[in-house]
């Protein structure tokens, strides 16, 4: 006979303040989301949960989440678009907020501006930014669809109106250029960059991973292996697109405080750091993150 697991369970690779290291709590969460409640089952040890292999199980969750914990009253996007976790993009938050304090206990840092790169149809990290630390952002994307979801979002939550303001990048190309205004200071940028160098290799990458992770039991991924080409691959994929938000960072060096990025593949760091040298930043760091069985790292660096 399976036991029950202890409902108390702490998720301690989470950052302390992640909402998210304890078991959700599904009746709390249908009661806020009644949407989710077609989606949870029971596992073997006879805890509720979803399957995190289901797109619209995933969604209905980070919905009831956001709900619950991010004062969120709605969040929608259009199918097909990466749908992220919430805990997850809620770590990075949390590690940035690290970043820029001044001293070791938890802050409200006020009047602190964030550039978001790449925010997506889910708007994700200006949502958790402003709830937890009432931040303020430009959020950019080189998709019109995308923004327009994005806008969709902002202009019904009131938590959001006054706080996130959306620009296009019409040269996908370029990164800051055309997104940093003359007059504008930002004290971190924050990207989570398309990782795969090509559709395929997203694909693969995605199939790989329901394979391996399918058979280990009680498994919870942390993405539902969905998302637009630009949110899921680009030329050169992550290493590229890092090493070149690296490089065009230093003409917007006196624009942003920290710029950073996740990293998902270990491997690219040297690299990093040796573009990073060239162009004479004056601090660089890297933050380690896991969740479940993944694990990525912020990079981020600094001239000033």
């Amino acid at each position: 006979m399976i036991e029950k697991k202890n409902k108390t369970h702490v998720k301690e690779i989470l950052h302390p303040r992640n909402k998210h290291r304890g078991l959700y709590d599904f009746d709390s969460l249908i009661k806020t989301h009644p949407s989710l409640k077609e989606f949870v089952q029971l596992n073997p040890y006879q805890n509720k949960t979803i399957d995190f292999f289901n797109p619209l199980a995933v969604k209905a969750l980070n919905t009831a989440l956001l709900k619950t914990d991010y004062k969120i009253e709605y969040w929608d996007f259009p199918e097909g678009h990466l749908c992220p976790g919430v805990p997850g993009r809620s770590d990075y938050i949390h590690y940035l907020s690290d970043l820029l304090a001044t001293d070791s206990k938890p802050i409200k840092q006020k009047n602190i501006n964030c550039l978001d790169i790449g925010t997506g149809a889910n708007c994700i990290y200006p949502i958790i930014g402003v709830s937890e630390y009432n931040w303020n952002f430009v959020a950019t994307d080189i998709d019109k669809n995308s923004l327009k979801s994005a806008q969709n979002i902002i202009d019904n939550n009131a938590i959001l109106r006054d706080k996130v303001k959306l620009r296009f990048q019409d040269n996908s190309k370029k990164i800051f250029s055309g997104i940093i205004l003359k007059n504008d200071f930002f004290d971190i940028s924050i990207c989570n960059p398309p990782f795969h160098k090509s559709k395929s290799a997203a694909s693969l990458a995605s199939k790989q991973k329901i394979e391996n992770l399918s058979s280990k039991e009680n498994y919870k991924p942390d993405l539902n292996f969905e998302g637009q080409s630009h949110e899921l691959w680009c030329t050169g994929g992550e290493k590229m697109f890092i090493k070149n938000m690296i490089k065009q960072s230093k003409q917007f060096s006196d624009s942003c405080q920290w710029f950073t990025s996740l990293v998902s593949k270990k491997e690219h760091l040297n690299s990093f750091y040796d573009a990073l040298r060239k162009i004479n930043a004056k601090n660089v760091k890297t933050i380690e993150m896991k969740q479940g069985n993944k694990k990525s790292r912020i990079l981020a660096w600094t001239f000033l």
